[in-house]
């Protein structure tokens, strides 16, 4: 069932996904040639931990634990990569994903990025991901229903000759990083028959666009988390946590719009040249 949220539950989710925004422009400053994925997240992890904020990634069970505070995927990786070794090469995308509960409420929102110049290929993908986002935070303003929003996101994402990711979808969020409903990105016969949800006052959940040049397939990798697309070409990943108010859409991971919601990054902040 589908938790509503008062306005006081989504100014309290706004406050963790502030903490994501920032999180995301610490990550975005150390996307540069020869970073580690590894550091990365560790930069990400510490600052949650100055927040008092629990990241909702470690720990998330499966055949083995997710070990690390962000999924960190590169190129034809979709998502849940696990950070390591792997040092960025110019040319490389890199879609960072974290999440983070702050006074029992939580924040989720995902970013692709370029690693120093990267192909057209590339950089139309990064485009068309986030305008399908953009897309749908738009429709959220006037649609009845999710589907709506669903059908002129993929409409978008088709017309560029890119596919969109169908096994694995965008969710609710509250108290939990993962509630009702379930949030595809793409029409389904489940979704208009059995699934579709009302756009109403209160809703608060996670949209997720992952974009692949070539095939929609994925497969999950030997360490049973990492998603890559079968074909081995290219894959990008956006996602904001949206909350629907009588004012209309409102992006709890967007970035600060006040003077006290100012936090000071500067001590996490990769300044070196790449």
């Amino acid at each position: 069932m589908i938790t509503l949220k008062s306005e006081r539950e989504i100014a309290l989710m706004r406050k963790a996904g502030l903490v994501i925004w920032y999180a995301h422009r610490i990550a975005e400053s150390w996307v540069k040639v020869g970073v580690t994925t590894q550091e990365i997240d560790a930069v990400i992890d510490r600052f949650f931990q100055d927040r008092d904020a629990q990241p909702l990634f470690k720990g998330v069970p499966g055949k083995v634990p997710f070990p690390a505070a962000s999924c960190i995927s590169i190129n034809e990786e979709v998502v849940h990569g696990i950070p390591g070794a792997r040092k960025l090469v110019e040319g490389d995308i890199v879609s960072i994903d974290t999440g983070c509960r702050l006074n029992g409420w939580c924040a989720d929102a995902a970013e692709t990025h370029p690693v120093g110049k990267i192909s057209e290929p590339f950089q139309k993908l990064l485009d068309v991901t986030q305008k399908s986002l953009q897309i749908a935070i738009h429709q959220l303003a006037t649609a009845r229903y999710w589907s709506e929003v669903a059908r002129e996101m993929e409409i978008y994402v088709k017309k560029h000759r890119f596919s969109v990711v169908e096994s694995l979808v965008g969710h609710g969020i509250g108290r939990e990083m993962h509630e009702p409903p379930q949030v595809p990105n793409f029409i389904s016969t489940d979704l208009l028959r059995n699934s579709d949800f009302r756009i109403q006052n209160g809703l608060v959940i996670a949209i997720e666009p992952m974009v692949n040049i070539g095939s929609k397939r994925v497969r999950v990798g030997k360490d049973h988390w990492t998603f890559s697309t079968i074909d081995k070409k290219g894959s990008a990943h956006f996602e904001h946590t949206i909350a629907i108010t009588h004012s209309g859409p409102v992006v709890l991971t967007g970035p600060p719009v006040s003077e006290s919601e100012t936090i000071d990054i500067s001590p996490y902040l990769n300044n070196s040249t790449p």
